[in-house]
């Protein structure tokens, strides 16, 4: 068994670093002694983009304008996880857009229609190229935070803080060359060691490295990385607001699904890495005829498991559907009686889903796939909000499954630990010690 990781919000210990005041409350921006910062947040991924590392940008900017800096935005037009502009995104070089006070600079990049590892790379780096160029011609902010993948964007802002005379945070979103590896994707070659180097670079050249998960912190000090630069910056989520919440029983009667029937729930991208495949080899075994499955998203692997689900004549236990608008996705959620995260084998100690604490903030029950050394299987260990199947188990995935559909009083020892487990990526919680990291940064300059 993997070593215990906690996922409390906690920072590494930093050297003249600034520290929150007695009773730990949260710092408004504007003070005498503490005043607003100007950030430019630059990533590739931004709203209206609603699943993956997006809806992750949208919260740490509006969070940081809540609390009274100036923030900046330098991203992509919106792709993901159809990996297709929108029409009228097509032919802009760049474009301001403002998003809830937000100015987002969008800037053009390359779009493959089919996505394979050299249009990949491609894609990335016209991104790259672009927003530096913006970036280039922008005021210097106090501080950058740069959001990887892309992860040769850590190399453009180590440029870029060398010219504009700022300092960067490097946030790690997912480890690219590590996932690719683990899930076969590359092979260790000169390619894979530029790529380490590349990650190397960003990784020294940051003022501070910070990570998703304790896992990945782990694994920065693994790669050389000083204790004392390094950041636990969980994705975070919103409390919900129960009377917000619409009512039950719209989802389903919007789609034919009984009220009796135990709906289970994927909604997320529907890539290489997620595995999505043993959901629908699962619900070709369930025996119990009231269990019913939908797959929500987009991505890469779409056709190939729409084709899959028509093939094994699942249409009438598997509903496939796209990303849904906010209030059906809501609806959604309300309606479903658990939901589901998968990872493909090789992949779990590389990222870490952030579709989990929307989950956990809606007390849902979370049927999870992941392996032993994962992230994921160290949250479910931790917060015991549902049961986990090893990847390439669709047999015990379809027990476990028919289980909780048999026995409805399960589920509530589940739901009490989602609502209490989700409480520790509370946004506002978690911004407080992030925030406090920025201005160190600022203090030793």
């Amino acid at each position: 068994m993997p070593p215990t990781a906690s996922f409390d919000i906690v920072h590494e210990p930093r050297a003249r670093a600034a520290v929150l005041p007695a009773g730990g409350k949260p710092f408004h921006a504007g003070g005498e002694d503490k005043p607003a910062m100007r950030i430019i947040v630059w990533g590739i991924n931004y709203a209206p983009e609603v699943t993956g590392i997006a809806p992750c940008n949208v919260r740490l900017c509006e969070g940081l304008a809540a609390r009274g800096h100036s923030v900046e935005m330098v991203t992509s037009f919106a792709y993901y996880p159809a990996w297709k502009k929108r029409r009228k995104d097509k032919y802009w070089l760049f474009r301001t857009d403002k998003l809830n006070g937000i100015p987002v600079h969008r800037c053009w990049q390359y779009v493959p229609w089919r996505v394979t590892a050299v249009r990949r790379i491609l894609h990335e780096a016209s991104f790259v190229l672009t927003s530096f160029l913006k970036v280039g011609g922008m005021e210097a902010p106090d501080v950058y935070i740069v959001v990887s993948p892309p992860l040769l964007l850590g190399v453009a802002a180590w440029v870029a803080s060398y010219l504009k005379y700022a300092p960067f945070v490097f946030h790690v979103q997912d480890l690219q060359p590590d996932a690719a590896l683990g899930l076969g994707m590359l092979r260790p070659n000169a390619f894979t060691r530029l790529l380490y180097l590349l990650e190397t670079i960003a990784y020294c050249k940051s003022a501070l490295l910070s990570g998703i998960t304790p896992g990945m912190l782990d694994r920065f000090r693994q790669k050389g990385q000083p204790s004392d630069k390094l950041v636990y910056f969980p994705n975070s989520v919103d409390a919900v607001d129960p009377a917000a919440l619409p009512a039950p029983g719209a989802f389903r009667r919007k789609h034919g699904i009984a009220p009796g029937e135990f709906l289970a729930v994927y909604s997320g991208n529907l890539g290489f890495k997620q595995g999505i495949e043993i959901l629908i080899e699962a619900a070709g075994l369930v025996t119990r005829g009231n269990v019913r499955m939908v797959i929500c998203g987009g991505g890469s692997r779409l056709a190939s498991l729409e084709a899959t689900i028509t093939a094994s004549n699942l249409g009438t236990r598997i509903l496939l559907l796209p990303l849904q608008e906010t209030e059906a996705y809501h609806e959604m959620l309300v309606d479903a009686d658990v939901c589901l995260i998968t990872q493909q084998r090789g992949s779990g100690r590389s990222f870490f889903p952030s579709k989990l604490l929307t989950a956990l903030a809606f007390g849902k029950p979370v049927v999870t796939v992941s392996e032993e050394d994962s992230e994921l299987y160290r949250a479910h260990r931790e917060g015991g909000f549902g049961p986990n199947v090893l990847p390439g188990q669709p047999r015990e995935l379809a027990g476990t499954l028919e289980k909780l559909a048999g026995a409805p009083a399960l589920l509530e020892p589940y739901r009490r630990a989602s609502l209490e487990f989700g409480k520790r990526f509370d946004t506002d919680k978690v911004l407080d010690g992030f925030e406090e990291s920025l201005r160190s940064i600022l203090h030793e300059g």
